[in-house]
């Protein structure tokens, strides 16, 4: 059977049970500040509290994108209040995303499953190529050439979005209607954080810029 980690910083994840939804067993474990206490096989899902007892949640989540652990996991910021600096911040610290608190567990599991259904209809089909830009969905794995791009979960599903939607303009809402990122309601500004951190995966990759500012408007991904 297939497992999803769920790590939670929260004492209340020592109440919750693990559970099972279409073959996937669904499992909680207390995420401590140095990273998980055990072997980490599946995708991850990280929720980190904005306030810790040992140490801020920012740091927690910049902890996190320096493990090698958990590069790949996708971290989801519990804010005490819906407040637009707060979500700026966590984002820039490496969120993919937040949510505002307290969280029960199903809370936590409605949420993850929402990621992971987006994922199994965004990743139906195994290989996508435009241009010089190949997206490998199996291995989650985008290459500009021969160079992979270095991309965070959230930064891969934008990157896709925007490849299967190429020399098109998309506005900042249509952006998080595309990633599913409806609920709870993410502030517009927020698309431009995103923005930034696949332009610089693209440029690092060799790719230049081929996300197009249209002022007013929204973004475009030229493809020849």
């Amino acid at each position: 059977m297939d497992v999803v980690n769920i790590f939670v910083t929260g004492s209340a994840v020592e109440t919750m049970d693990d559970f099972v939804h279409d073959g996937i067993r669904y499992t909680f474990d207390r995420l401590d500040p140095d990273g998980p206490k055990r072997l980490v096989e599946g995708p991850v899902r990280a929720f980190v509290d904005w306030v810790m007892d040992d140490l801020a949640g920012l740091e927690m989540c910049r902890r996190l994108r320096a493990d090698a652990r958990m590069t790949e996991a996708h971290v989801t910021m519990v804010l005490e209040e819906d407040d637009p600096e707060d979500r700026r911040r966590a984002l820039r610290a490496g969120a993919d995303d937040y949510i505002v608190g307290p969280v029960d567990r199903t809370a936590i599991l409605d949420r993850v499953l929402a990621v992971q259904t987006h994922r199994q209809m965004r990743h139906a089909a195994q290989r996508f190529e435009i241009g010089d830009l190949t997206i490998d969905m199996t291995a989650l794995q985008a290459r500009w050439l021969d160079e992979p791009i270095v991309l965070r979960p959230n930064e891969f599903r934008l990157l896709r979005f925007f490849a299967e939607n190429a020399n098109r303009v998309l506005g900042r809402e249509e952006i998080i209607a595309g990633l599913g990122k409806q609920e709870p309601a993410i502030d517009a500004r927020t698309v431009d954080v995103w923005i930034g951190r696949l332009r610089r995966a693209l440029k690092a990759a060799g790719a230049g810029n081929p996300l197009r500012t249209v002022r007013s408007l929204g973004y475009v991904f030229d493809a020849p």
